[in-house]
């Protein structure tokens, strides 16, 4: 009896110290709560129209693809802010001698390229001197450039660029990206489109190409963060760039959940873009404007050599209406050769032309251009007021070219449209001057130097495709360039706008917008402006893709 007791309080005593080791657990894990928090990995795949063909600063001019992504992984002695101004880049500071013969630049301390080796002025010099070289491959205005150019290296941070008169210009070429000499050394120009590094280059840029990779067969090329760039680290482990062949296949990846990003929306794909979910549109202005060039030679039509015949067409124009028809909104409307970012930029100099088919209508009826009863086309001594449309055979110039030749036609104008199949036939067809009016999307030089579009030169030898020939304006062009500093070059280039203004040998329609598309699901994507490719992942140390459930102590609710 005593014994079946004492397992009876034995039995009790084991009893109350579980519940009470429950009821101490349950307080204790009640002190405790579970959330979500962003986790590291994943990357960001971005699709592209195109694929790149060289991953070389030397070889990017003639492939969008190829200058978007050199962008990212390289950098010049210097480059261009947002408000168009020449910053440092790889170089600290730069000094131009007082006779304007010289510029020396000494180089940022403790530079290294992506494999850990220092950047020296001998890398600069490497460079600059493949360009020199008779066999470059590249652009032959880069080359003509670089051959009036002297390179002398005075030490590992010091490099002296001779020149035998001033050339102001010579500071945008810097902002070409810098080669490692080290990787490059042995390579000659004539071989350097063939070279492996092309496939897999060393840089000093954000982005690092990572290894092992066949992008040219999988169409993928991965980039990893650069870790001395992105000091405070990244959540996210790189970008993918997937290169797809139209607009339709790579709006399809995205539906389908293949990409996150959309990396240049053009107008034509737009109104698709804004049916699809799940999509966020950062926009802004692209360097790049559309343009209308008046055949100005003697073999271009007499009908329009009178400025006031070139200012009826520009007054006959809805510009407003073009951008939303043609261009699905995304322009923004532009007066004269300058970009608003360029320093060079005077609206005060330019005549905007507002629409008004009353002052078009005049202007033509004061010329003798009048439009008979029943007529649909003016007439001056029995001879029928026609001009000669062109423009590339691409939809949205198609499509903007036939807007503008309907706005034309309302006028009492006859036009005819004539489109030009790929880039080299339209260029051809220019030089030749096959046009009366000529539709151009033109990228201007960051620096304000026009002496290759403007000058009498450039009729024969530059892209002067209206054939202005004004000896006033091509003398202030090139006094401008043989002068050093923004105060002194501004006064040239304000009387070039001047002179410019007056005769109207072009005219501005509108800048264009770049439209960046990315993913909802990319978190913490802030965007700000986009002035370079760069300029989109500026944030991107903030940027994640995962989440992951951490325990943390319950917050006191009393």
């Amino acid at each position: 009896m005593k014994t079946t007791l004492r397992w009876q309080l034995l039995l009790a005593l084991l009893s109350l110290g579980l519940v009470l080791a429950l009821l101490t657990f349950q307080v204790q894990t009640a002190s405790f709560c579970t959330v979500t928090v962003p986790a590291s990995g994943g990357r960001v795949t971005e699709g592209v129209v195109g694929a790149p063909v060289h991953l070389n600063p030397l070889l990017s001019d003639a492939n969008p693809v190829d200058r978007e992504l050199v962008a990212l992984i390289f950098d010049g002695l210097t480059r261009y802010n947002e408000a168009g101004l020449l910053e440092p880049a790889l170089a600290e500071s730069w000094q131009v001698a007082e006779d304007g013969r010289s510029v020396q630049f000494i180089l940022r301390e403790g530079l290294t390229w992506h494999d850990g080796q220092p950047v020296t002025a001998d890398d600069v010099a490497f460079t600059y001197g493949l360009i020199q070289d008779e066999a470059f491959p590249g652009p032959t205005a880069l080359h003509q450039l670089w051959q009036a150019v002297t390179i002398t290296v005075l030490d590992e941070r010091t490099i002296l660029l001779g020149l035998d008169e001033p050339y102001s210009p010579l500071l945008e070429a810097t902002t070409r990206g810098i080669l490692p000499a080290h990787r490059w050394q042995g390579v000659t120009a004539a071989s350097l489109p063939d070279h492996a590094l092309n496939r897999t280059p060393i840089g000093t840029g954000p982005f690092v190409v990572e290894a092992d990779q066949e992008w040219q067969r999988t169409r993928r090329l991965r980039l990893a963060p650069h870790a001395d760039y992105w000091r405070q680290g990244t959540q996210i482990a790189g970008l993918e760039f997937r290169f797809y062949p139209d607009e339709e296949t790579l709006l399809q990846a995205f539906a389908n959940g293949e990409i996150y990003a959309i990396n240049s929306i053009t107008p034509s794909l737009l109104p698709q873009v804004t049916a699809v979910s799940d999509m966020r549109l950062f926009s802004a202005p692209n360097d790049l404007y559309t343009t209308l060039f008046f055949d100005l030679t003697a073999q271009g039509s007499p009908a329009w050599q009178p400025v006031e015949m070139r200012q009826a067409l520009a007054y006959g124009l809805d510009r407003d209406l073009l951008v939303d028809e043609a261009l699905s909104g995304q322009g923004v409307l532009l007066d004269g050769p300058y970009l608003p970012t360029s320093w060079a930029y005077n609206p005060n100099l330019i005549t905007p032309y507002p629409t008004s088919v009353v002052t078009a209508t005049n202007l033509l009826a004061g010329n003798g251009w009048n439009l008979p009863e029943g007529a649909t086309v003016r007439q001056q001594d029995g001879e029928p007021l026609t001009l000669q449309l062109l423009a590339l055979d691409t939809p949205t110039q198609r499509l903007l070219a036939e807007a503008i030749g309907d706005q034309w036609s309302a006028l009492g104008i006859g036009v005819q449209l004539s489109l030009a199949s790929n880039l080299p036939e339209l260029r051809q067809q220019l030089a030749e001057r096959q046009f009366d009016v000529a539709l151009v999307d033109v990228r201007p030089p960051r620096d304000p130097d026009l002496y290759d579009f403007w000058s009498q030169e450039a009729i024969i030898r530059g892209q002067n495709f209206a054939g202005w020939n004004n000896r006033r304006a091509s003398e202030a062009l090139e006094q401008a360039r043989q002068t050093w500093g923004q105060a002194e070059r501004r006064p040239f280039y304000d009387t070039f706008l001047r002179l410019y203004d007056a005769d109207l040998p072009a005219l501005t329609l509108f800048q264009h917008v770049y439209v960046y598309g990315l993913s909802e699901e990319v978190n913490e994507a802030e965007i700000g402006r986009i002035h370079t490719p760069r300029d989109r992942y500026r944030t991107m140390a903030d940027w994640f893709l995962l989440y992951r459930d951490v325990t943390i102590a319950c917050p006191d609710e009393s």
